[in-house]
Order: C-alpha cells, then structure tokens, then sequence
C-alpha cells in the first residue's frame, strides 16, 4: 500500500509541473542568454544596453546571465560564437546585426532567437514575400527608418541636388537592400545616383575620396563597416565641403549632416522586453517584428562647418 501511495504522489507531482509548463510557466531560476554582436559602435552598443536593461528589469538583475560576445566586425566569427552558444544550450540568442542574425539562424531551429539592429528581415533570412513574421524560432526588432522620408531630407535640406553619391559596405546585404530603395525614390526626383561600394574599412577612405569628387550629396545607409569608420569619414567629406546625411544617428555624430533615425536604446530595450516574454512562455512564432519610431535629428558641428541652414522640425543631436 505504502509503494502504491508513493507512485500516485509522484505521478501528481509530474502531472502538476506538466500542467505548470503547459500554461506557460517555467521552474528554471536562472536563464542564459547568449547575446552576439558583430561589431563594437555607438548604435549596436546602445541596442545592447538597452536589451540587458528590460531583460533584467522584467525579469530580475539575479535571474538572468548574459554571455556577451563580440565578433569584432569578422562576420566568419558570428558562426562560431553562435555553434557555442549552442553547444551550451543558452535559453535564448540575441543576435545584434544582420551577420549574426544569419548565423544564429544557421546554428538552430530550436533555441529562440531574437535579433536586433537588422534592417529587413526578408532580405537577411532569404524569405520572399516577407509577411512582417518569420513564423519559426526566429523573431526580433528592425532599425528601418522610413527610406522615402530619408530620400526627401536630402531635396529637402539640399533643393539643387542634382547627384546623390551613395556610401555602403557590398557585404552587409542590409545596406544594399537601402541602396536599392534610395535609389528608387532618388530616381523620382530626377536625381542622379552613383553607388560607391567598399568591401571593408581598409578602403573606406579611397571610396570616399572618389565619392566626394563625383557628387554633390553624400547617403549613407544604416552600415556597420560605415558605422565604424564615421570619422575616417568625417574628416573627408568636411575637407571636400561635401554634406552627408545618414541612416542612422550613430554615423551622423561622425560625419553627417543630418538624419531620420530610431533610438537604437529603445530598439533594444524592446527586444528586451519581447525577451522576457518569450522566457516566460511566449510564442516567438507568432511575433511579428517591431520598429521603432524615427525622428529628425541634425549635427550642429557639421552643419555649421559647411554653411548648412536647419529648417525647423529637426532635434540637435546632443
């Protein structure tokens, strides 16, 4: 009798975690989170701490262990970091930038996976006709600020444009996505557009120095090679009195004049809280991705170095 009672208690016991996992709770004390960033800059750094801050303030500062790697921008680095990640079995990846996103997405079908600082999800993952949800282990938030409005600050800020030279790394298929769209809407203005591809930071300042010979305008998208090299930059396109606008506030500090961009804190700050969600039970396949708002934003230095007149309804970058 006394074995008889003894297995009904166990089974009760099973039976009652089963029921507690099965509406989304969990038993585990502490989770893992691997976190993946392809490069150290102002933007993805931001995303970072914002990330580590909702998780911990959702969750508690004592339930959560960040393993934090960076890639120093070698994107055949973000594999490994990612095949570690699961070799450990973290509880969830956070993939900062589009490499790492691939790569994680490359390493696992079961971990979930959250990205942030990515532009487009269809053109990272390969997913045509992109729904706005991935619909598998994969979810995250994008730093796309409206491309149409970005293309308009540039006749709007700079009415006789009549080239547009556009600055990109050829091997983050992000920036080229934005290239394609600027172009486009460029186009519709009458306004020549010229890409200048460098294929890493060693040729950085040769494209540039090209670039500003052959327009009248400088873009530069959201681009993390860019991104790293913003004062290389900067202190070539002063020299040649050429104004840039940009993707993203981060390589607007460095050389832009001005920009439509998001709070890359509060991007990750948002990741952070789909995070908590998702560790707490909830479904990554049924989140769709978030954006954040864009506002603009000018670099006084900048603008006051090359003789630029900000309109109202644009915030100095502080």
């Amino acid at each position: 009798m006394k074995k008889i009672i003894s297995v009904l208690m166990a089974l009760t016991m099973l039976l009652s975690a089963a029921l507690l996992v099965g509406c989304g709770e969990t038993k585990k004390d502490v989770y893992t989170v691997g976190i993946c960033q392809l490069v150290t800059h102002d933007a993805l750094d931001a995303a970072t701490q914002g990330f580590k801050d909702a998780l911990t303030e959702k969750l508690g500062a004592d339930k959560v262990v960040f393993d934090f790697q960076n890639a120093a921008n070698d994107i055949n680095a973000c594999p490994t970091i990612m095949n570690n990640f699961v070799t450990k079995k973290v509880d969830l990846i956070m993939a900062n930038a589009t490499p790492a996103l691939q790569a994680a997405y490359s390493a696992t079908n079961k971990i979930p996976i959250l990205g942030t600082s990515v532009t487009e999800y269809g053109v990272a993952l390969g997913i045509e006709n992109f729904s706005g949800t991935v619909g598998s282990n994969v979810s995250g938030t994008s730093d796309l600020a409206p491309l149409d409005q970005q293309a308009a600050m540039i006749t709007e800020l700079f009415p006789d444009t009549k080239t547009v030279g556009i600055l990109y790394c050829n091997a983050e298929p992000n920036s080229k996505y934005q290239v394609d769209v600027i172009t486009a809407e460029l186009a519709k203005k009458n306004i020549t557009v010229k890409p200048f591809a460098f294929s890493d930071s060693n040729d950085v300042a040769s494209v540039t120095n090209a670039a500003c010979a052959d327009s009248d305008v400088l873009y530069i998208p959201t681009d993390n090679t860019a991104a790293t090299c913003k004062e290389t930059i900067g202190n070539i396109v002063l020299t040649a009195k050429k104004p840039v606008i940009t993707g993203e506030q981060g390589i607007c500090v460095g050389c832009g004049v001005a920009t439509l961009s998001i709070s890359y804190y509060d991007l990750g700050y948002k990741t952070g809280e789909m995070a908590a969600e998702i560790l707490q039970g909830g479904d990554i396949t049924k989140m769709p991705i978030q954006y954040a708002p864009a506002q603009k934003m000018y670099n006084k230095a900048m603008a006051d170095a090359l003789g630029v007149t900000i309109p109202e309804g644009y915030t100095e970058i502080k």
